[in-house]
């Protein structure tokens, strides 16, 4: 899936077009969740993901999300961010239109953990935060 946006940006699934380390300089440095995250781990994320979703101008990446999924029932948003510079231009809200609406996972239900955006999220029609989540902490660190 490729496709163009209004002001000359560009949606694109294609997972060799990612550009793994503007990603990994953004989400290391300024993503609450995933500081320190290491490059090599980055790459792992980035390959062990079903679909990934990019957006671009020209071939300079403004912003990305993975997911991951069972491929039949459920999907989880992972690692969404649009550039600083970038955002309030709804590049993010067509990233997760394009990731949960569109596509082989959009008849799934989707989770994800967030401390922020949570009025973008609710455009989708992702819920309120529930705590009632049972979950167990990485063993070793995920970074």
């Amino acid at each position: 899936m490729k496709r163009t946006l209004a002001g000359g940006f560009e949606l694109d699934d294609d997972p060799q077009r990612v550009d793994i380390d503007a990603i990994h300089e953004y989400l290391s440095r300024h993503a609450y969740w995933a500081k320190g995250r290491s490059r090599e781990r980055q790459i792992e994320l980035h390959l062990a993901a079903v679909r990934v979703v990019g957006v671009y101008v020209g071939e300079r990446q403004l912003g990305y999300a993975r997911a991951i999924s069972d491929g039949v029932s459920l999907a989880y948003l992972a690692d969404l961010f649009v550039l600083p510079e970038m955002q309030g231009r709804g590049l993010g809200a067509e990233i997760v239109r394009e990731m949960v609406e569109r596509g082989p996972l959009a008849s799934c239900r989707w989770m994800l953990h967030t401390e922020d955006a949570h009025g973008l999220y609710r455009r989708f029609g992702f819920g309120d935060p529930l705590r009632p989540v049972m979950e167990r902490p990485a063993t070793r660190r995920s970074g």
